[in-house]
């Protein structure tokens, strides 16, 4: 079970819509989602929570790139939502290096052999346990790094108290 919401804050303050997943594939998938929430270009955010395992935050400056936090990226590599947020740029990965050094079959195998039983559990070891991303994201709303860093069960009520957007995000939860 998850719940994700978007707040985009506006001049009148800070308003909440329960938003939908299912269709998102990609981080710019839910950029552009968010996007659409503040036709103004203010700041919007994606808090998404799952099973009070994970909790992620994706902020949208207008049309800068996402800036992404995640509480526990091992638990969130297991969900569907999380792979979204855990882009190999968030994990430290090189993905366009990778990709030229499994074309160039330096294994040692010949053409046609399997070589898969190396590489399943690569993908699992590269994500860490414990946060990612930018712990600062929420600093210049009122929500310190360590704050962010210490937020568990019910992080996004908690972030949403802490911007003054509680009764707003009440409203869609």
């Amino acid at each position: 079970m998850y719940f994700a919401a978007l707040l985009a804050r506006t001049e009148d303050g800070w308003e909440a819509s329960d938003t939908e997943l299912d269709d998102v594939e990609t981080l710019s998938d839910l950029a552009d989602l968010a996007r659409e929430a503040s036709p103004d270009e203010d700041t919007v955010l994606v808090l998404i929570e799952q099973e009070d395992s994970w909790f992620g935050v994706v902020r949208i400056d207008g049309e800068e790139d996402p800036r992404i936090y995640v509480s526990d990226a091992a638990a969130a590599a297991r969900s569907s939502y999380g792979e979204i947020l855990l882009t190999d740029e968030l994990l430290g990965r090189d993905s366009d290096a990778d990709d030229d050094l499994d074309a160039l079959d330096l294994d040692g195998t010949e053409d046609g052999e399997d070589d898969s039983d190396e590489e399943d559990g690569s993908a699992a070891e590269a994500v860490p346990h414990g946060p990612v991303g930018d712990p600062g994201i929420l600093d210049d709303l009122g929500v310190g790094t360590k704050e962010l860093k210490s937020l568990s069960a019910d992080a996004v009520t908690e972030i949403a108290e802490a911007l003054g957007a509680s009764e707003v995000l009440e409203t869609v939860r």
